[in-house]
């Protein structure tokens, strides 16, 4: 018979103490003051969802879902993401609300990995959904958003690059028609940035010069605004040239917001979710290889809850966010109140007068007589007790 784990935790779970918390909670609080400052509101969500609605929406692969049976024999799963929770409840609880809906959360989030060092199972993620705008004015603003987020967390410097889904998805249809393994090949390859495996599948596949090279050529498309000229040079496909006229209509967008100093295009980002229809995005701050937010264009996710809309969101992955956030240093006054059964009603009374004042932590603690006090400073001067440092000691005794 196995030990009883006792201070082990499963693959991917973590405990956060109490100064990653006050770290964690600050960056919340910023970020969704900063969303609602935008006109979103917060929504919470169930952690349990049914796996044949929530779970089959989420697009999340069947083996990274944390599934479980209730009761009743029914699958359910934790929630991998907020956005197909969302739209659960945009096409029940709120259908009757007009569109557009501007919402936002803050979450924990869970994926099944293997053991592997480094990888979260559960993170923390804070982000918008904007649903039933499908105007380039809503991918901007999910953009500028992004932006205005990432400065209030803290992060000072990010990047953040745009892709389009329709770009690629038109690109592959015209260019390897029918073939759709191949082209599900290709954008795994992309999505997983490996270039190299992407270059080696173009040579595996029989196509003709003109196609090897348009394909080829994406990995090319970085830059700035002039891609989408450059991109849409190299193709003929009506579906992909759409989207490269959204693009650039969004890009135009966020030049008015004055935020493209933050921004680049790059047309090999194919999103990290099946369900993305359009543009796509993501952040990455300097210090830290994974990106800190996703998110892109979903238009076809509401059809599944009988809602049919188009929606545009975002979010951010809190737990690396911390690991860059620039976060000011907290001014709490810890203090310490000492005092005896005698003197408890006036040590309360003060302990409650410090807590009112804001900026105090303060803590009290019932000694016995006053020589188990003796060796502690009074009077609100700082200094220690017990091995712990205080900013002010009280003692009433």
């Amino acid at each position: 018979m196995s030990l009883p784990k006792v201070f082990e935790k499963p693959p991917g779970m973590k405990d956060l103490l109490p100064a990653a918390v006050e770290k964690l909670r600050h960056i919340e609080h910023q970020v969704l003051a900063c969303m609602q400052r935008w006109g979103y509101t917060q929504i919470m969500t169930p952690t349990l969802e049914y796996y044949d609605t929530v779970g089959l929406a989420s697009s999340t692969a069947n083996n990274k879902l944390f599934k479980l049976l209730d009761n009743r024999g029914t699958s359910l799963v934790l929630r991998s993401d907020m956005t197909a929770p969302i739209a659960r409840v945009v096409a029940s609880l709120l259908k009757d609300e007009p569109l557009p809906l501007r919402l936002s959360y803050h979450a924990s989030v869970f994926r099944a990995i293997e053991e592997e060092a480094g990888r979260d199972s559960e993170f923390v993620q804070t982000g918008v959904e904007l649903v039933g705008d499908a105007s380039p004015e809503a991918d901007a603003e999910m953009v500028a958003l992004a932006i205005a987020s990432l400065q209030a967390a803290g992060v000072k410097k990010f990047k953040i690059a745009l892709g389009s889904v329709g770009f690629l998805n038109g690109l592959l249809a015209s260019l390897l028609p029918g073939r759709e393994t191949e082209q599900a090949e290709l954008k795994e390859a992309l999505q997983n940035r490996d270039f190299v495996g992407y270059r080696a599948a173009l040579r595996r596949f029989n196509m003709n010069d003109k196609a090897y090279a348009e394909l080829e050529g994406i990995l090319r498309l970085r830059g700035g605004r002039e891609i989408c000229g450059q991109a849409e040079e190299i193709t003929e496909s009506a579906t992909a040239k759409a989207a490269l006229r959204h693009l650039c209509e969004v890009w135009a967008v966020l030049a008015a917001y004055g935020v493209c100093e933050h921004i680049t295009i790059d047309l090999t980002m194919s999103g990290n979710f099946s369900y993305y229809t359009g543009m796509v995005m993501e952040g990455y701050a300097a210090g830290i290889g994974s990106p800190v937010l996703s998110g892109g264009r979903y238009d076809n996710l509401l059809t599944q809850f009988g809602r049919p809309a188009p929606a545009t969101g975002f979010a951010l992955e809190t737990n690396r966010m911390m690991q860059v956030a620039d976060i000011p240093a907290q001014s709490h006054i810890r203090a310490l109140i000492l005092y005896t059964a005698d003197n408890r009603e006036k040590a309360f009374q003060t302990a409650g007068e410090l807590r009112s004042r804001g900026g105090y932590m303060v803590e009290t603690l019932r000694v016995a007589d006053k020589e188990s006090a003796a060796s502690a400073p009074n009077g609100g001067t700082g200094g220690q007790y017990a091995g712990k440092w205080y900013e002010e000691i009280w003692t009433f005794v």
